[in-house]
């Protein structure tokens, strides 16, 4: 495994949350158990190829879980890891900081 050297921290935030996607998908996980179709309909503007490759990426960092259940039909859901409940401080710090933008009171 390589080891990364940041300039700064905030930088070994982004690689694992930084981009478009990650973090609404975060925001939406981190209330609730997810479904695969429940997030796309949470963000209608993602494509499914780019949410499949966004989870798969955030999976493989171990920010989130996917839970497959043996039935018929499959069954998937999503929610936040361990470490992805660590990162629950910052989301609802930007979620408040965007809720106090769209209001105008910043």
């Amino acid at each position: 495994m390589q080891e990364n050297h940041y300039n700064i921290p905030v930088e070994a935030t982004l690689e694992v949350i930084g981009g478009k996607w990650k973090v609404l998908i975060l925001c939406h996980l981190k209330n609730k158990k997810m479904r695969f179709s429940e997030l796309q309909r949470a963000i209608p503007q993602i494509t499914k190829k780019m949410l499949t490759q966004q989870l798969r990426e955030l999976e493989y960092d171990g920010i989130i879980i996917r839970y497959v259940y043996q039935q018929v039909p499959p069954k998937v859901e999503y929610s936040l890891s361990h470490t992805g409940e660590s990162l629950r401080e910052v989301l609802n710090i930007m979620c408040a900081w965007g809720e106090k933008r769209i209001t105008n009171q910043i």
